[in-house]
Formats: C-alpha cells, structure tokens, sequence
C-alpha cells in the first residue's frame, strides 16, 4: 500500500450533501458517476493531496443503504492505492485477512477495487485501489 487514496463517506442524500461538503473542505466537486454494479452515485472533492468520495445508495441492496441503515451517515471506509491489487490481495490472503471479492472490480475514479473484510481489520472496511489500466482517461 502506498498512501491513502480516499476516505469514503455514506450520506442519505448526495445532492444535499455536496454543498455541506464543499463549505467544509472549500473545494467543489470535480466527479460525479454512478457505479451501476455497487448500487451506488459518487462524488469526490479533492483536499490538498487527499480525496473525499461521498456515496449515496441508488437501491435498497446497495452496501451503502445497508451501512445507512446499521450505522446511519459517516465514515464508511478507508481506501488504500496500491501499485498491483492482485498481488497486494495475495499477499493479504496469504497473511489470514478475509477479501469482500475474490477478484478486483471497477469502481469509481477509473479504479479497480478489492475490499478487506472489517471483521479480520480491526473492524474498519479497507478498500484497495489501483488506476484501471483499461478506464477512459478523464479530460
């Protein structure tokens, strides 16, 4: 791993929530896209060198309504950039850490993502990121 690439938060409402954040971080938000396989629409502000990523559940089985519903609004994981996620995937297995997904998917920001179960992580979701070599460069 080699730094952290975002932190994730759930919000009930994106629309809503992206005023509150911009005056919080005093910066606009530069994407928004929808993940159709996670069920989720995300938006991310740029802080300094660090990234914000605000997820909304587009449907009652998404990973974030079920978080809404358990946990309600905050932080919802920590995302770690990796340079090979298959390797760094490997290596966590090797060591007794449980994955959500047995391969990397895509995921927003033109990422390819892995999540590391909260339960074998101190009880915070961990997701691996590396830039999707196949994603559309953003213009």
């Amino acid at each position: 791993m080699t730094h952290v690439e975002h932190l994730g938060i759930a919000v009930a409402d994106l629309e809503g929530s992206i005023p509150l954040f911009e005056a919080l971080l005093g910066t606009a938000v530069y994407k928004i896209e929808t993940v159709e396989s996670e069920q989720v629409r995300t938006a991310f502000l740029q802080c300094g060198p660090n990234k914000i990523e605000l997820l909304e559940a587009t449907g009652p089985e998404s990973p974030i309504a079920k978080s809404l519903e358990k946990r309600g609004a905050g932080i919802h994981h920590v995302a770690f950039a990796v340079h090979d996620i298959e390797a760094e995937m490997n290596r966590l297995k090797s060591m007794g850490f449980s994955l959500l997904n047995e391969q990397p998917k895509k995921g927003a920001d033109g990422k390819l993502v892995a999540f590391v179960h909260p339960k074998s992580a101190g009880g915070v979701l961990l997701e691996l990121c590396m830039d999707d070599p196949e994603a559309t460069p953003a213009v």
